[in-house]
């Protein structure tokens, strides 16, 4: 992935977000995406949701719940077939997301992480 192909993943996730788009959100992901969250395991009580419609369940309550939900891009590192968003979020918190992607560009495995 280009530098300039991961900042403009990062950018439209973020407005994604932003916006509380969830059909936009979820248009990032494949089918059989794998994400883990510390979030998710106090929400949900596993830490692991599995596939889109289990990833919309997720996504969609934590959105009409949290109004106020806005990120803020801070920078985004670039792996092998991964991305890293580092961020802001509404509660002052900075956190990281790292994204897996298959060959056609849509996240398979993400892992979010929040500092304390």
């Amino acid at each position: 992935m280009t530098p300039a192909a991961a900042r403009a993943f990062a950018l439209d996730w973020i407005e994604a977000w932003n916006a509380h788009d969830i059909d936009r959100i979820l248009s990032h992901y494949a089918p059989e995406i794998v994400f883990l969250s510390p979030v998710a395991q106090k929400r949900l009580g596993d830490g692991r949701v599995v596939g889109l419609d289990g990833l919309r369940d997720y996504c969609g309550p934590g959105l009409s719940a949290q109004p106020s939900l806005a990120f803020e891009l801070i920078d985004v590192l670039i792996g092998h077939h991964c991305v890293t968003i580092h961020y802001g979020n509404h509660r002052g918190q900075t956190a990281t997301e790292t994204f897996e992607f298959r060959a056609d560009g849509k996240v398979i495995r993400s892992y979010a992480c929040y500092a304390e």
